[in-house]
């Protein structure tokens, strides 16, 4: 195994040295986060990750301290109903400079995860929910995206055409954004998943939010030459609550920046199983993923997405087992891909869409940029983003 080792002194030189670079972009009213995301995307010379924060691993960090929570709110028994540990064991972090910002290193119970991203691949695509084929493509076509691609999966070596599956860039749930508007609506609207709504509940009210209530998702499906371009994401129309993000798969690097594209972003590794909320000042700052980190091949999946304890999954518990069928195909797809769901409540209390679309709340824009290898942030209006292709539709 290759170990590098870096002493303290050149830790701190570096640092000293990315800061002042920082400061001058910063100083010229230059893109600082622009700079930061195109060198964690390039390719040849492959980026430096050593500065990126790993929440996975206890080495100390000047920037991370342990973040609290309320143990009251989520008992042993219900934590374990939902697939999750108990909350005395969770690894809860915040960083210094983003007050808001919550990092949780998968509070997952082990085999819970197979669970999240069988229903990410397999149910939640299914109709009424929206994807980015349905822009290029017939309903007919579109209605059972896992049917139609398992048994190529199920093939040994090279499969050409890609599937529908391996074609999935999002998914919308709940409330579905309108690309075109860039807003909400009442109407364009289909039954949340009542599995994540409760997940997402649990996990939030722990996080200092109770009451919260997920009305819209969006589901990333991320290739191993995807990324996801440098947006905010306000679209929503009350953002005093948080905005919840799972990840499941590969490994992924996620820029947290400032409120002005000049502010130089933070990277850190987000690993499967992370739970990540933005809320307060960090609810509207800009972030991004400029790339994926290659698996080591001798371990091309996280030892996380294990199955279950036979034990351990509980008949009438949220989480339930996951057929070897089924996670066969998942673990296949997984092996070059990354899943992300972002979880977000649309309204306030006693909030109205009329009421909303009075004022210029209504109309907020929803800064959000989704880009792959051919195509760095592409314009929302383009061909390309229209198409779904390269993850541009949000």
């Amino acid at each position: 195994m290759y170990v590098h080792v870096v002493s303290r002194q050149s830790k701190v030189e570096r640092s000293i040295m990315v800061a002042k670079m920082a400061a001058s972009i910063a100083e010229r009213g230059e893109d600082a986060f622009r700079k930061v995301f195109k060198f964690y995307k390039r390719r040849k010379p492959p980026p430096d990750f050593s500065e990126v924060i790993d929440f996975s691993k206890k080495s100390a960090n000047e920037l991370v301290f342990a973040a609290e929570l309320d143990h009251d709110s989520l008992g042993e028994e219900a934590a374990y109903r939902a697939g999750l540990r108990p909350v005395k064991d969770w690894r809860a972090f915040g960083l210094q400079g983003y007050p808001g910002f919550m990092f949780i290193s998968n509070p997952f119970l082990p085999g819970s995860q197979q669970y999240w991203v069988k229903q990410c691949l397999k149910t939640y695509p299914q109709k009424p929910n929206v994807c980015n084929l349905d822009m290029h493509m017939p309903p007919t076509e579109t209605v059972d995206i896992w049917g139609k691609s398992i048994d190529s999966f199920q093939k040994k070596g090279t499969r050409d055409p890609k599937t529908l599956l391996e074609k999935l860039r999002w998914v919308t749930l709940g409330y579905h954004y309108n690309w075109d508007t860039k807003t909400y609506s009442a109407e364009q609207r289909s039954p949340f998943p009542a599995d994540l709504h409760a997940l997402s509940r649990s996990i939030t009210a722990v996080c200092g939010f109770p009451g919260f209530a997920a009305e819209a998702g969006i589901l990333n499906y991320y290739r191993s030459d995807s990324s996801l371009g440098i947006h905010v994401d306000e679209a929503e129309l009350d953002h005093t609550w948080p905005l919840l993000s799972f990840s499941f798969g590969q490994t992924a690097v996620f820029l947290l920046g400032g409120t002005k594209r000049q502010d130089p972003p933070t990277a850190m590794f987000t690993r499967s199983g992370d739970v990540m909320v933005m809320s307060g000042p960090s609810r509207l700052l800009y972030h991004a993923v400029p790339c994926l980190v290659s698996a080591p091949t001798a371990q091309p999946l996280p030892l996380c997405l294990g199955p279950p304890p036979a034990d351990r999954v509980p008949a009438d518990g949220l989480v339930q087992a996951v057929t070897e069928e089924d996670w066969e195909v998942c673990s296949r797809y997984l092996l070059t891909s990354r899943v992300n769901m972002t979880i977000r409540q649309v309204l306030g209390p006693g909030q109205t869409f009329e009421a909303a679309h009075s004022g210029a709340a209504g109309h907020a824009k929803f800064r959000r940029g989704y880009d792959d290898e051919r195509s760095a942030e592409a314009t929302p209006n383009s061909k390309k983003s229209r198409s779904g292709a390269g993850h541009q539709l949000h």
